[in-house]
């Protein structure tokens, strides 16, 4: 199983999905963490600079494609914050979304996720994203 965690620098998680710098890809088997690789982001619409300082892309429409599919292999994705949009484009790929309210290191995220501790993304809507 692959878990893919949002993070700001590689090393913290990111606070918001979209503006996510890389995604850390944990390999997962009998219950642990077995692998890791960081994947850059270059697929949103904020890593492509598409949406403004002020955030007014609320009326636009982007599409989440290619960050599903760079994602495509993971079973779930976690932040600290993601748009309606977002979750339901990775949730209609088999992804599960999942949006953390802990402050914590990306591993102790991915092991609240494997004890089944997290909230549903599609329950804590990061309000006013895509």
């Amino acid at each position: 199983m692959k878990i893919a965690v949002a993070s700001s620098d590689g090393t913290h998680i990111s606070g918001h999905f979209g503006r996510s710098s890389c995604f850390l890809v944990f390999e997962v088997a009998d219950g642990k963490i077995v692998g890791r690789e960081v994947r850059s982001n270059s697929f949103t619409a904020h890593a492509k600079g598409e949406c403004s300082a002020e955030h007014q892309h609320e009326h636009q429409t982007h599409s989440h494609a290619s960050v599903v599919k760079a994602l495509d292999d993971c079973q779930a994705l976690l932040c600290h914050g993601m748009g309606w949009r977002a979750a339901e484009a990775l949730g209609q790929q088999g992804i599960q979304p999942f949006v953390l309210s802990e402050d914590c290191t990306p591993e102790q995220a991915v092991a609240l996720f494997l004890e089944g501790k997290l909230s549903s993304a599609s329950q804590t809507f990061c309000g006013g994203h895509s």
